[in-house]
C-alpha cells in the first residue's frame, strides 16, 4: 500500500503510514466457522475498540538493531500467534436474521500497520492522555485485531495493540500480549496457557431471571439524550499520572486496619480517591449529599462454579462486570482511610459473582436489541468515579527487544458525564509503580495534583527514562 501522511493537529507529531497489510493464521487445518458472541460480550462490546500502547525505551541503532527487525519479528511471528487466537483473524458481521453481531472466522487476517513518527519519543507531552490517542491509528470497526508498529525519529519504537471490545476485555488483550512475548522468545506457548474461546460458558438461562440490582445497573444509551460534545469536552480534563511504589505502600499501610485485614493496593488507592472525590463534592457550590466510586471487575478469579473455574484462567473473551459503592459525602470525609478501604473491599468482594454474571447474561438476553450502558456513567445523580484496573493483570511486553517502559490502555471516553480512570502497572521487571490515565472533572484533577501527599504526579518523559 502507498505511504500515507496523517495530518498533524495541535501537538500531534507528523505521522506517516508506510504500509498496511493483513496477516493470517498459518495453520491450514483450522476450519473456518461462524461464531456467536456471548451476552457478556454484548454487554462489554458496546464500548467499541480499545488499545494498549507499549512504548519501548531502547534506541535500536545503539543496540545494533533496526526498526526493520521489529517489523520482521511481527511479520514472521504473528501467523503463529494467530493460530492460537484464530477468532481475531475474523470479521465482525451482523446476523442476517437477528441483526446481532457474530464473528465470521474465515481467516480474513489481522491488521498490521507500519508507520513513522517524525519526532523523538521523549518529546511527546506525556502529561496529557491525548498524546497516546494521537499515536493510536484508526482501524475498521469489523476488524478483530489491529497491531500498529511506530518508528520514532530518535530510534525508539512503539507497538499499539488494538482489539474490538466485543471480542475481549482487559484481561484478554494483556493475555494476548503476554503470549506474543512468550511465543517470540521461546517459539512456543506453554500447554497450560492455551487460550480458551468457548463462549458457551456464559449461556443465559432458559427462563431469564434477574433482580432489581441488575435491572438498575443499565440505562438505554441514546445519543439524543446525552450531553453535547462541547459540554463533555469543557467539563472534563484528560491526564496521565504516575503513582510511585513507595506512595502505594504508604497508602496501603494507612488503609490497613491495625490488627485487622491488610488492604490491597487497589483498595488503598480507591479509598484515597473516594476521599478526594468527597472533598471536591463537599466544596461544590451546589450541595450534593452522596458520591460514588465504581469498578469494572474481572470475574475470572471470582467465579467458583466448577465448569467456569476450569476455563476462566485462560478464557479469551469478556468476563468483566461493573459494581459501584454509594455513600454520603459526610461519611466518606469523616471516616479514616482504613474504614473507607473496608467499604471498597465490601463493595467488590461481597458479590456472588456466579449469580451476578448469570443475571447480567439473563438481562442482556431480554434486551439484546437495545444499546445500553452502566447507569452511573451517564452522570445523573451522585457524582461517580469509575476505575478499570489493568494493574491486576501481569503484562510481559518483551518479545525480544526488552520490556516496554510504559504499557497503558487507550480509551475514547467522549459523551459520558462521570469520571473515569484506567490504572496500569509497569510491565514485568518494573519498579512496582502504577500509571493512571484519567478523564476527570478539572476540580478533582486540581485536588489530586495539589494534595500535599503528592500521590498523583503528572507523567513526564524524564520519569519514563526517555530523555
Amino acid at each position: 500500500m502507498a505511504p500515507a501522511a496523517v495530518e498533524a493537529s495541535g501537538h500531534q507529531p507528523p505521522l506517516r503510514v508506510v504500509s498496511r497489510r493483513l496477516v493470517k493464521a498459518s495453520d491450514p487445518s483450522i476450519q473456518p466457522n461462524t461464531a456467536a458472541v456471548s451476552n457478556i460480550d454484548l454487554y462489554n462490546g458496546g464500548t467499541g475498540q480499545f488499545r494498549i500502547a507499549c512504548l519501548y525505551p531502547d534506541e535500536l541503532p545503539k543496540a545494533g538493531r533496526s526498526f526493520d527487525d521489529v517489523v520482521a519479528a511481527f511479520v514472521s511471528g504473528l501467523p503463529s500467534l494467530l493460530n492460537h487466537y484464530y477468532p481475531l483473524c475474523g470479521r465482525i458481521a451482523a446476523d442476517p436474521t437477528s441483526g446481532l453481531p457474530e464473528l465470521h472466522c474465515n481467516n480474513q487476517g489481522a491488521d498490521l500497520v507500519v508507520a513513522e513518527v517524525d519526532a523523538a519519543l521523549g518529546s511527546l507531552d506525556f502529561g496529557e492522555a491525548e498524546t497516546l490517542k494521537k499515536i493510536a491509528l484508526p482501524f475498521p470497526d469489523d476488524v478483530g485485531l489491529s497491531v500498529h508498529l511506530l518508528s520514532f525519529a530518535c530510534g525508539r519504537f512503539a507497538v499499539v495493540w488494538g482489539i474490538n471490545h466485543l471480542l475481549g476485555d482487559g484481561f484478554a488483550i494483556t493475555q494476548l500480549i503476554r503470549k506474543w512475548s512468550e511465543l517470540s522468545r521461546s517459539g512456543t506457548i506453554a500447554g497450560t496457557g492455551e487460550p480458551s474461546h468457548d463462549r458457551s460458558v456464559f449461556r443465559p438461562r432458559d427462563r431469564p431471571s434477574y433482580g432489581a440490582r441488575v435491572d438498575k445497573l443499565f440505562t438505554t444509551f441514546d445519543e439524543n439524550r446525552m450531553v453535547n460534545v462541547l459540554t463533555a469536552h469543557d467539563s472534563f480534563v484528560e491526564r496521565l499520572y504516575y503513582v510511585e511504589a513507595g506512595d502505594l505502600d504508604r497508602l496501603r499501610e494507612a488503609a490497613s486496619a491495625k490488627g485487622g485485614r491488610r488492604a490491597s493496593r487497589v483498595q488503598a488507592l480507591s479509598a484515597y480517591l473516594w476521599k478526594a472525590l468527597a472533598g471536591v463534592v463537599a466544596a461544590s457550590r451546589v450541595p450534593e449529599e452522596r458520591c460514588r466510586l465504581a469498578w469494572w471487575v474481572d470475574a475470572r478469579q471470582r467465579l467458583t462454579a466448577p465448569e467456569l473455574a476450569a476455563v476462566m484462567p485462560n478464557y479469551f473473551g469478556n468476563a468483566t462486570t461493573y459494581t459501584a459503592a454509594d455513600a454520603t459525602v459526610e461519611e466518606v470525609q469523616r471516616k479514616p482511610l482504613a474504614d473507607v478501604a473496608a467499604m471498597v473491599r465490601e463493595a467488590i468482594t461481597a458479590i456472588d459473582y456466579d449469580e451476578y454474571v448469570q443475571e447480567i447474561s439473563d438481562w442482556v438476553e431480554e434486551h439484546k436489541e437495545e444499546i445500553f450502558v452502566e447507569s452511573p456513567l451517564i452522570g445523573l445523580g451522585a457524582p461517580t468515579l469509575s476505575q478499570t484496573v489493568f494493574a491486576s493483570f501481569p503484562l510481559d511486553t518483551d518479545f525480544g527487544f526488552g520490556q516496554a517502559v510504559l504499557a497503558m490502555p487507550v480509551f475514547r471516553y467522549t459523551r459520558l458525564s462521570s469520571g473515569f480512570m484506567a490504572i496500569s502497572a509497569r510491565p514485568v521487571g518494573g519498579d512496582g509503580s502504577w500509571f493512571v490515565s484519567a478523564c476527570v472533572w478539572p476540580r478533582l484533577a486540581a485536588a489530586l495534583e495539589s494534595d500535599e501527599q503528592h500521590i498523583f504526579k503528572p507523567l513526564t518523559a524524564d520519569y519514563l527514562g526517555l530523555v
